[in-house]
């Protein structure tokens, strides 16, 4: 059972308000999101969208199997009840157009996703019940594949292949509606967009009115619900009387009388709201001054970081000073940084004695990209392995977005949008002279080297090699923008290929959940190569 399933079964059992917050707090985003696009971004009508939801699953939490997938269900009722509200919210536009005898503003839709966005959810629901919920947990409630895996009974890499499926399902789901794009891009999209944070103080409301509307919660909250109540009555009337003053210009003086009144009316039906708004108000002030705090907190670790020279001018005085009293909290701040540092330079240590390890990219990294890559612990070889693939990735990273694309984007605006075909060519482009050694790391490759990215095109610019090819990052440019992937799945997929076929049908269409399981139906040399260093990445990452 999740923690949500616990939490919902806590609340049905005990009619916990502190556990039905928690519940709202887990999923507002995906709910308040959903409805956010589903409303044609109207944040007002997504709020009450997503009361409605909330209210309804605290009316329904009795009747809920226990184990029903929460984020699923909240995801199909918010799409329903987002399509009931936007059906009478047409209905009430087109008798106001009737009224008014004017044409309402269409506004243009902008790029990518605001061009998903309003089919984006319908196409979801055409996907079957695992693929969609694996789509709702990676990119809606925003785990990582070893936490969907755990949701979904299976492991992190059954997580991953079943995401992948499930995104180039919603990809032909989305080009039957006229929306074409790429697996890697929607990834991406999904990433950045699929969620919006709910304003601040909605989950406190939204609690209220939905425990309030099963009776379970004390009274007081029904207070609450009748303010969100009148505040929508209100919202409406207000809306009413602006379509009609517009409408009939040579009354315009008369609708002013008559809009006076109205505010008069409304002043005083919210007097007995006035509590219920101070509360509001010292919540968000209160919201405020918690990330005002965190921010605060954000630029005290900034300058901890700055301060790791004169730490390190300290070490031999901490050392040299009695251990008898008690570790205060700046002493313990100070050692942590010191153990930090002191790694920083094993890595840098470990890298001179290994000079196999080093990529001329490296020279683009900054002291805070050093530190970065030691802030795990660096007690084995493995951890060494991967602190190295993360530095080179790092400063790869850098030399792509940083250099290679500008450069490649003033290239194409020369060249009709052609991609080199050496990257020499590219020297006159870039702002500053880039080292030569780094350009010959870097080749234009057929699109098939990284199929997986989906950077369109037929060709695309990646590295020719790995250092490292259990741990590095390879990395992809191409037409539709840049990707990455690890090196050994860009090289053992075409490889694995005809094992997963023959696995799957020898077990009635499943696909393996560990790559253990594929070694029975490796017959080559090179399949039984690419398998062994697949299990042995895996079993390093436990």
């Amino acid at each position: 059972m999740s923690d949500s399933q616990k939490l919902l079964a806590e609340y049905v059992q005990t009619g916990s308000e502190t556990a039905f917050r928690e519940l709202v707090t887990r999923h507002i985003n995906l709910v308040y999101s959903a409805a956010l696009r589903l409303v044609e971004g109207d944040t007002h009508r997504a709020e009450d969208v997503a009361q409605t939801v909330f209210v309804d699953l605290a009316s329904r939490a009795r009747t809920l199997s226990p184990e029903v997938v929460i984020g699923g269900w909240l995801h199909r009722h918010t799409c329903f009840v987002a399509a009931n509200t936007m059906r009478g919210e047409r209905r009430r536009q087109f008798r106001e157009r009737q009224a008014i005898e004017m044409n309402q503003l269409q506004v243009n839709s902008g790029a990518d996703f605001s061009t998903i966005a309003p089919i984006l959810d319908e196409a979801i629901n055409e996907l079957n019940e695992a693929d969609r919920t694996a789509i709702l947990l990676r990119f809606f409630e925003e785990r990582d594949f070893r936490s969907v895996g755990e949701s979904l009974g299976s492991n992190e890499d059954a997580a991953r292949m079943r995401v992948n499926r499930a995104l180039e399902k919603l990809q032909s789901l989305l080009k039957h509606r006229g929306v074409t794009t790429s697996s890697a891009v929607l990834a991406a999209t999904l990433s950045t967009n699929a969620v919006h944070a709910a304003p601040i103080g909605l989950v406190t409301t939204i609690s209220a009115a939905a425990v309030a509307g099963t009776g379970i919660a004390a009274t007081a909250t029904a207070t609450t619900t009748q303010a969100i109540a009148m505040t929508t009555l209100q919202k409406t009337l207000i809306a009413t009387t602006l379509v009609a003053a517009i409408g009939v210009g040579t009354y315009e003086a008369r609708q002013a009388s008559v809009l006076r009144v109205l505010v008069q009316t409304l002043q005083q039906q919210q007097a007995p709201l006035k509590d219920q708004l101070q509360q509001l108000q010292r919540e968000r002030d209160a919201a405020a001054s918690q990330l005002a705090a965190l921010q605060q907190e954000n630029d005290q670790m900034r300058r901890n970081v700055a301060e790791i020279p004169r730490l390190r001018g300290e070490i031999a005085r901490l050392r040299s000073e009695p251990q008898t009293k008690a570790i205060s909290p700046n002493e313990a701040t100070e050692s942590a940084a010191r153990s930090w540092v002191n790694r920083a330079n094993q890595l840098k240590q470990h890298l001179e004695q290994s000079p196999d390890n080093k990529i001329p990219e490296l020279q683009l990294l900054t002291e805070e990209d050093w530190l970065n890559a030691a802030k795990g612990k660096l007690d084995t070889e493995t951890d060494f392995r991967r602190a190295l693939s993360a530095l080179r990735g790092a400063g790869e990273q850098k030399f792509v977005s940083t250099l290679l694309q500008p450069a490649l984007k003033e290239y194409g605006r020369v060249n009709n949008g052609q991609l080199p075909a050496d990257l020499s060519q590219l020297q006159p482009y870039f702002k500053s002279p880039v080292d030569a050694a780094i350009l010959q790391r870097w080749e234009v490759a057929p699109a098939e080297t990284v199929k997986a990215l989906g950077l369109g095109g037929d060709v695309i610019i990646t590295q020719k090699a790995a250092v490292d090819d259990l741990y590095d990052t390879r990395y992809g440019i191409g037409p539709n923008g840049f990707g990455s992937t690890d090196f050994l799945s860009s090289l053992t997929r075409d490889i694995l290929a005809p094992l997963n076929r023959a696995f799957s049908a020898a077990n009635n269409g499943k696909y393996p959940d560990d790559f253990s399981q594929l070694l029975p139906y490796a017959v080559t040399p090179e399949q039984q190569t690419a398998l062994q260093k697949l299990i042995q990445k895996k079993a390093a990452e436990k």
